[in-house]
């Protein structure tokens, strides 16, 4: 069974593709973008999935990339069309290439025209074909920079997407208007550049008289794309807290490990959000636990010792995950939510203040 996940970046508008095989775990991402690595990384193991490959449409104006720090990340292989003038990549892909994983494979179809590097990636079964910018749902991807050309353009959807069966979904690098997919036989009817009986010379004339303005983000995206990512300097500066081995959620909670709270129970703050009883009850408290139940927990925020790492702790981690979004916006920027809570800490036999034995 395929694993799949769309995600989206709201300041780029880009859509992001997770592809996984249910039984050996190994997936594919396609089209990350920098600032949603720590998302993309949590999502990943939250799904138990193990990332082969990083791969790009093409070589993107409009964001970076986030194929050089998955790979720093998760050790996986960056590939992008040999064409795309990138350096730093481990595969540069051509027609007719296979991205496998597990028993299932990507097949590359190069599709330039919007850039001289564009492909589409079309899923083992035909099913699924990730078209980049070279076809948008009822649009297409520019043409008027970065090697780009309308002929070719119209030659590559009409030749290597347009002829994918009907059912083929197409899913496409970004939407601006929220739609998340099409079909191949909507695009050939409804596509107002490339369907119904629309031709070349319509659509070269179309494609000309855009009049576009640059992508506003093009001066930093394009030269950081070129070297799939990788900053100037080679140092990460995605979103990492110093002050203990934190790892995000997906949900986008911080969270901590038990065992090396445990290790350090004299450099944090324990923040107990359960009520009263439940504190002094059968599963008791860690030691020097500070108690503020979750429904005062607004109210009493000025309680908080801001230059103390925060940990919160609840019964099983779930309203003390709660609780850190109410420190964050209170502005407590060193806090992280005790994965598991009580239940996991004695679970582990940690040791408690009161509880049952």
């Amino acid at each position: 069974m395929l694993i799949f996940r769309q995600l989206f970046d709201k300041n780029s508008f880009t859509y992001t593709y997770l592809l996984g095989d249910s039984k050996s775990r190994e997936a594919v991402i396609i089209d990350t973008v920098y600032e949603q690595s720590t998302r993309d990384c949590s999502l990943i193991d939250e799904l138990g999935l193990q990332l082969i490959h990083v791969v790009d449409t093409h070589c993107h104006a409009d964001h970076v990339t986030g194929a050089w720090l998955m790979k720093h990340h998760l050790d996986a292989k960056i590939n992008i069309s040999r064409h795309a003038g990138v350096e730093g990549a481990d595969n540069g892909l051509v027609d007719g290439d296979h991205i496998k994983f597990g028993s299932r494979y990507l097949q590359v179809r190069e599709t330039p025209g919007h850039t001289s590097g564009c492909v589409t990636y079309v899923l083992d079964d035909e099913t699924m074909a990730f078209t980049g910018d070279a076809l948008l749902v009822r649009g297409c991807g520019r043409t008027d920079f970065q090697q780009g050309s309308p002929s070719m353009l119209y030659q590559s959807i009409k030749t290597k997407i347009l002829t994918l069966p009907n059912s083929t979904k197409i899913y496409p690098a970004h939407d601006y208007d929220g739609v998340t997919v099409t079909s191949v036989a909507e695009e050939k009817e409804f596509n107002p550049r490339v369907g119904g009986q629309s031709s070349q010379k319509d659509f070269v004339l179309y494609m000309n008289s855009l009049g576009l303005p640059h992508p506003g983000k093009i001066d930093v995206a394009l030269p950081a794309n070129l070297n799939c990512g990788r900053p100037k300097n080679g140092r990460i500066t995605d979103e990492l807290p110093m002050w203990g081995p934190l790892k995000k959620t997906f949900a986008g909670v911080w969270e901590i490990d038990a065992e090396w709270v445990l290790e350090n129970l004299s450099e944090v703050l324990l923040l107990d959000v359960r009520e009263h009883d439940e504190f002094e009850g059968s599963l008791g408290h860690i030691v020097n636990a500070k108690q503020i139940a979750l429904g005062s927990l607004a109210n009493r925020v000025g309680e908080i010792d801001t230059q103390t790492p925060v940990v919160t702790v609840c019964r099983s981690g779930a309203r003390s995950a709660q609780a850190i979004f109410l420190l964050q916006q209170a502005g407590v920027t060193k806090a992280a939510n005790l994965s598991g809570g009580m239940l996991r800490w004695r679970d582990r036999g940690y040791p408690v203040v009161g509880g049952a034995s």
